[in-house]
């Protein structure tokens, strides 16, 4: 549980036996909230819809990892290639 509670992105969770387990929706809120982490992604709290230059469209909730090191295979989302290429912010 630790490790996923350090989670940056958002990406990992868990859920406790015979607990309400709540929508992405009902545990965001309206407003969206912008974190630079030191020498990684871009963390967007909040609900977001996003548009691809494909043109395609999806929707993002809760905490989405954008990367900011311009290395991700992932793009535009973080896959923590940052860490291992020795991204640093100037």
């Amino acid at each position: 549980m630790q490790q996923v509670e350090q989670c940056p992105s958002g990406a990992l969770s868990y859920v406790l036996e015979k607990q309400e387990i709540l929508s992405p929706e009902t545990t965001t809120t309206e407003k969206v909230i912008v974190e630079v982490m030191p020498n990684g992604p871009l963390l967007v709290y909040g609900n977001l819809d996003l548009k691809h230059k494909d043109g395609t469209a999806e929707h993002k909730s809760k905490v989405t990892a954008f990367c900011r090191c311009g290395q991700s295979a992932s793009k535009p989302y973080c896959d923590g290639t940052h860490a291992r290429m020795g991204f640093r912010d100037e």
